[in-house]
């Protein structure tokens, strides 16, 4: 007698409904929902010390603004601001920029600048670096409060200027006047060609890094040149970029940024100015 064989269809799934179904996105809405919003915490952008943003509300610290003396190449008059040669023994300290140098630490002094210590942030830049030494030594600051900087406060990259007098610095100037954007003639030797712009980007980023690092601390800025400080100084007062030459720091000279000081922005008189977002202004 022959079996009946008996045929077993595999049960049908019962559908999961859209809603409950296991995806990456659902699975993230769950765990999100299962975190008690007791433990949960929002930082206004307002109270956050990492934003940082030109001209500032507020510093945390006090600022001095220090170029260095002047350098051998500054001596001979002739522009060398190409990365790799910031650290050769040309770009130290010339004989002059060592009194200058004197000078300035003397001024810190006098100025109180490390009466309740100080950090000191200089350029990897070998005149800077021996800068920073030189302020180290006269304001009787431990040397492991020398925090060198290996990139924002390079002196600015003028390109195709590489090389050139330093009466042709004027140029530079000219054009800064004309739009912040302005980049010097570009050149194949590695010399960087900066816009005040550019610039900005770098010195903005450092003070974030500064205000964010320290609180209620005295930073002295060490920079080879002169372009990162009036640039960086324009950005702080709210000055309109393309006028940050009127702000030329000498060899050696010091400045204090006082917040107190900082005077309200004034549109000037000459429509060539005129800006409506200092101090990026187009």
């Amino acid at each position: 007698m022959r079996t009946p064989s008996l045929t077993l269809s595999p049960p049908t799934p019962t559908p999961v409904p859209p809603s409950l179904s296991l995806t990456r996105r659902n699975l993230l809405l769950t765990l999100s929902l299962s975190i008690p919003c007791a433990h949960l915490s929002v930082t206004s952008p307002s109270h956050s010390r990492g934003l940082f943003r030109m001209p500032p509300p507020r510093l945390v610290n006090r600022y001095f603004l220090v170029r260095s003396g002047e350098s051998t190449f500054e001596r001979a008059g002739v522009i060398r601001t190409n990365p790799v040669s910031k650290t050769s023994v040309d770009s130290g300290l010339s004989v002059d920029g060592l009194r200058q140098t004197a000078r300035a630490a003397l001024e810190l002094k006098r100025l109180g600048a490390c009466e309740d210590d100080c950090w000191i942030w200089p350029s990897i830049t070998q005149r800077s670096y021996q800068a920073a030494e030189i302020i180290a030594s006269v304001n009787e600051v431990n040397h492991i409060r020398i925090v060198p900087e290996y990139s924002f406060l390079d002196a600015r990259g003028l390109g195709s200027f590489e090389g050139r007098g330093l009466a042709t610095l004027s140029e530079v100037y000219a054009s800064d006047k004309i739009s912040a954007d302005i980049k010097p003639p570009a050149i194949n030797d590695g010399t960087p060609n900066e816009s005040v712009a550019d610039v900005f980007v770098r010195v903005t980023q450092l003070m974030s890094i500064l205000e964010t690092q320290y609180f209620g601390d005295t930073v002295i800025i060490v920079s080879p040149d002169s372009d990162n400080l009036s640039i960086l100084q324009a950005g702080l007062i709210g000055l309109d970029l393309r006028r940050h030459s009127s702000l030329y720091f000498s060899p050696g000279e010091v400045r204090l940024v006082d917040p107190a000081s900082i005077p309200e922005y004034k549109q000037p008189a000459s429509a060539v100015f005129r800006c409506v977002n200092p101090p990026s202004c187009k």
